[in-house]
């Protein structure tokens, strides 16, 4: 296991439970314990759990995990979704691309189209976005226009939220939006961890023609805390083949497309 999956798995334990002890997560990882004292150092020093005298208990950010450790999180999956939908996105269009990694992969799977690197009279795509780390990538792009809401940014997650998000977002209109979530319901729709996010988000999904949720399937059939659109908002989901029949099911009974890649 290599220290990222090692780091990873501790923030989902310690997520999970709330409460670890350093001997229990060697046995469960495979490590000696004082790699995982090591570990747990390194966590708490980036205010990601709390160190306790034989373990660790869960910090507040703990169950919204940075972007960088959830990055290699079903890796496979996400490029297989990303380069899906990223294939549903139409030259001239005006693309919404909220935070996320899968959104992340998205955005550069946009960038390896070849029919969108082509010289026109006009930029190939536009994007609207809210996540600094999409547009830092984007920026350089001279076929793409490039749209960054403005706000406050959140370091898990890299998103702008906030009222300067808002102002932005009341006066345009997406074409497609793409939209990676924390959870999705067939009955509840879909959700994100942090309220400010999914404010943002209810937004983007208000302002856009057609919502396509992409989404790895572990991700699917469950709520999170904060609301961001009901189902009947979510035109497709694009996810992976780990999905269950009977919840693919459940999707195409609520109105929502489902695309297994």
């Amino acid at each position: 296991m290599s220290r990222h999956d090692r780091l990873s798995g501790v923030l989902r334990i310690v997520g999970e439970r709330g409460k670890v002890e350093v001997d229990d997560l060697a046995g469960e990882l495979a490590v000696s314990p004082a790699t995982v004292r090591r570990d747990l150092d390194h966590l708490a020093a980036q205010q990601l759990l709390t160190r306790t005298r034989g373990g660790a208990v869960s910090a507040n950010v703990s169950y919204d995990l940075p972007l960088r450790y959830k990055t290699a999180r079903h890796a496979p999956e996400k490029s297989r979704i990303a380069h899906a939908v990223a294939a549903l996105a139409q030259r001239g269009g005006v693309i919404g691309l909220n935070g996320g990694t899968t959104t992340t992969e998205i955005a550069r799977a946009l960038l390896a189209r070849g029919d969108l690197s082509n010289g026109g009279s006009g930029p190939a795509l536009t994007v609207v976005t809210n996540a600094l780390n999409i547009a830092n990538e984007l920026a350089v792009r001279q076929n793409i226009k490039l749209v960054v809401t403005g706000g406050v940014a959140r370091a898990q997650s890299f998103e702008l939220t906030g009222p300067l998000a808002t102002k932005v977002l009341d006066q345009i209109a997406i074409d497609l939006l793409i939209l990676g979530v924390d959870a999705l319901d067939p009955v509840a729709g879909a959700f994100a961890h942090n309220e400010g996010e999914a404010n943002i988000n209810q937004l983007m999904v208000r302002r856009s023609a057609r919502v396509v949720v992409a989404a790895d399937s572990s991700k699917l059939g469950r709520r999170a805390f904060a609301g961001i659109c009901p189902i009947s908002a979510v035109d497709v989901v694009v996810t992976d083949a780990d999905i269950p029949a009977e919840l693919s099911a459940r999707f195409t009974a609520s109105g929502v497309t489902v695309h297994v890649v």
